[in-house]
């Protein structure tokens, strides 16, 4: 295993932090005050080709490696958390297409998904089922050649914006109901955007419930076959909980930087606070830890793109450890910058706000332990 980023990976590097330093770096505090979706983000993005990243090349896309996409949306994250759920939720969106879609499928919608015409989104959790997937209650109902699909979703990235849906619902086959999917478009009459959360970080990331009454699909946008739901959901969780991970390395990253900066200019007793051994420490512990973390993601990565036996293990391990690692690099860089850092005139204060759900979603990482210990002890 090689994990050095090739020149193509180290040019789409320097692009992409070029363009987020450039043009979002300037007003990512503005994004999180107005708390909504930055659609000029998502231009930007189009017009620099940014969402090809997201599938394979024979549908538009770049190189089709997870590594390379997890590379670009550390610098993204590094720049504001709320533009790095626009590109990993593309990802997410996409990844039901990519992993489970048909030819017709795959042709109908990943062009448009990676040139950023068509946003795509993933329904799965429910009020009732965040954690446990199986306990999801929308239905889908056979009527014809199309299900008939109804219930609720919660916490659904970018449903305001999405073109097209990834729904998991249930089919009852023999009196046993079986978790499917289905490709919804966003304009089939029945479906409608509920309550927009307001939330304690990623304020500029949309998150709402939807609903879903009487919504006619025809048979063929079925993912798979009846039951394959589920495994469509832990598979592309799987491929999430990376981009995950590679967004709470870039956070930290972009936490520590601004600790460092502030550290070497403000004096106290007449020096800087950053000829402090005990400053010193906090930050050698947490550029540390970012390394571990981002040397993890990218085996992850790694062994996604070559489907390695343990790669569900890897995985989990880590989103784990990441999205632990960038509360502790937040926390402390609000620490190191004391008062100011807690002040919204600097970006740590958002930063550690945007990092705790990390350790939330795409799994708490309380079920990531149980992934790995299962993984440990099979």
């Amino acid at each position: 295993m090689d994990l050095r980023l090739s020149d193509e990976q180290q040019m789409i590097q320097e692009t992409v932090r070029k363009i987020m330093e450039e043009k979002v770096a300037p007003r990512a505090t503005e994004i999180d005050e107005k708390a909504e979706l930055p659609m000029d983000v998502v231009e930007l993005f189009q017009e620099n080709q940014i969402f090809s990243l997201v599938a394979p090349q024979e549908y538009g896309g770049l190189d089709g490696q997870l590594l390379t996409l997890c590379v670009a949306i550390e610098e993204v994250s590094r720049v504001c958390g709320s533009s790095s759920m626009i590109l990993g939720n593309q990802s997410l969106g996409a990844g039901p297409i990519v992993l489970w879609g048909n030819e017709a499928q795959k042709d109908k919608y990943l062009p448009g998904i990676a040139a950023g015409e068509i946003m795509a989104s993933f329904a799965l959790t429910e009020p009732n089922a965040g954690s446990d997937v199986g306990g999801i209650q929308a239905k889908a109902v056979l009527k014809g050649n199309s299900y008939i699909i109804n219930g609720n979703k919660c916490f659904i990235t970018h449903a305001d914006i999405a073109d097209v849906f990834t729904v998991f619902a249930k089919v009852a086959v023999d009196g046993k109901d079986k978790i499917t999917a289905f490709l919804v478009d966003a304009k089939t009459p029945g479906i409608s955007i509920g309550k927009k959360e307001r939330k304690m970080g990623l304020r500029g990331s949309s998150t709402c419930s939807m609903n879903f009454e009487e919504v006619e699909v025809p048979a063929e946008n079925m993912l798979g076959n009846i039951g394959d739901g589920y495994r469509i959901a832990l598979d592309c969780l799987d491929k999430g909980r990376i981009m995950t991970g590679s967004m709470a390395v870039g956070i930290a990253q972009g936490a520590m930087e601004a600790a460092i900066d502030f550290a070497t200019t403000r004096y106290q007793f007449g020096q800087p606070i950053s000829d402090n051994q005990g400053i010193q420490f906090m930050l050698a512990d947490m550029a540390t830890e970012i390394e571990v973390a981002r040397a993890m993601i990218r085996t992850a990565a790694w062994n996604h793109d070559n489907h390695t036996p343990d790669m569900v293990k890897f995985s989990a391990m880590s989103k784990l450890y990441a999205t632990d690692m960038v509360m502790r690099a937040t926390t402390d860089a609000v620490q190191i910058m004391g008062g100011y850092g807690y002040c919204k005139d600097y970006p740590v204060e958002r930063m550690m706000r945007d990092a705790k759900i990390f350790a939330i979603f795409e799994g708490a990482n309380q079920i990531q332990r149980l992934v790995v210990a299962r993984s440990l002890l099979k």
